[in-house]
């Protein structure tokens, strides 16, 4: 299905050249902002935004007024006719008739892909439920390519809620991309890195290892991304409390670490970085969170000069064949197609919304 729109749904659909070239601007705005002021007058951008957010909806926010345009939208559904019923698809099919860039965060997987079909406007995703934040993750190339200078050769630690944490699926994807990156996942047997992740990776030609404690790893390290056990992705309050407060970094970890190693984190963060690494020039989430206005200006206007349409759907209708993650899109908004992409032999298929493996 071929949209006559650019969208950002996940990094992986567009080239290593790509993302590079929205870096490469991404650090040209931070060095001059004031050069591109007006880079979107008289455009409008929809934030469509189905659950909470802070800094990603704020910061596209600023991006779009930075750039010279105006901003529409909700950030609570119980304020718009989501309330009443509306499907993705009418609330995305109305919006975009009012603007000329549209920004979604919708707390199940895929939501975004679904609002690209029927979008009258390029669609960004902001956040798809555990699965995907391609514009959380052009702001961590951003931060690693001016803080690190290079997004090659790095040993990068995720520590956290890996199977729910969108933003470490998304870089992880991204990041072993490039040459010679090393990955060592840290987390519980509950929350370990979804399989397709870590065959992502294997395909790419990067490497990665488990292991179960914050000490034994971080002082490998040159990149270590926190992230937050989060709440709101489990099934019951019971299985949080079990996860919760399982790693916390403090001033005594640090200590273990290399003198030029950064620590990220997509925010917000609860109880998992202690108030007194702030104080650490190592800490750069804050700063990684200001430099994630850049890197969404950049996207805007990346998106909105392109005059290529995306391909939305690459995969097929199986006859019979539904998604079997509860989570997914398509178990939520029955009229989708339910789209797959196949293996070889087309015993192994692969939603097109939410990236969940089916054997049939």
């Amino acid at each position: 299905m071929q949209s006559e729109y650019q969208h950002l749904i996940d990094l992986s659909d567009y080239p290593v050249s790509w993302w590079n070239d929205l870096v490469e601007l991404g650090a040209k705005i931070k060095e001059n902002p004031q050069e591109y002021a007006h880079e979107c007058d008289g455009k409008i951008m929809a934030t469509l935004f189905y659950e909470p957010s802070t800094r990603t909806q704020m910061s596209f926010q600023t991006a779009m007024l930075r750039l010279g345009g105006r901003i529409i939208g909700f950030d609570n559904p119980a304020n718009s006719s989501v309330s009443k019923g509306e499907t993705i698809k009418d609330t995305t099919k109305i919006v975009s008739n009012y603007a000329d860039i549209l920004v979604i965060r919708h707390p199940v997987a895929g939501a975004a892909k679904a609002a690209s079909l029927s979008a009258d406007c390029p669609v960004i995703n902001a956040g798809d439920g555990g699965h995907l934040h391609p514009t959380q993750t052009l702001t961590d190339l951003l931060t690693l390519k001016i803080e690190k200078n290079t997004l090659s050769g790095l040993t990068i630690g995720m520590c956290g809620d890996l199977i729910n944490g969108r933003t470490v699926h998304s870089l992880c994807k991204a990041l072993s991309m490039f040459r010679g990156n090393r990955f060592i996942f840290i987390s519980t047997p509950e929350l370990m890195m979804p399989a397709y992740i870590k065959d992502i990776i294997k395909a790419n030609g990067s490497t990665y290892e488990e292991v179960n404690t914050l000490e034994e790893a971080i002082g490998k390290l040159d990149v270590l991304y926190m992230t937050r056990i989060q709440q709101e992705r489990f099934a019951s309050r019971e299985e949080y409390l079990a996860q919760k407060n399982t790693y916390v970094l403090d001033r005594k970890k640090m200590l273990l670490a290399k003198k030029d190693m950064i620590v990220l984190h997509p925010l917000p963060r609860v109880d998992e970085i202690t108030v007194e690494v702030d104080d650490d020039r190592r800490a750069m989430y804050f700063t990684q969170a200001k430099y994630g206005v850049f890197a969404r200006m950049a996207l805007i206007m990346t998106i909105l000069n392109s005059k290529k349409g995306s391909e939305t759907l690459k995969g097929k209708v199986y006859a019979g064949v539904r998604c079997d993650n509860p989570r997914c899109i398509t178990n939520h908004e029955e009229y989708l197609p339910k789209s797959f992409r196949a293996g070889g032999d087309e015993t192994l298929l692969e939603c097109e919304y939410c990236d969940e493996r089916k054997l049939i």
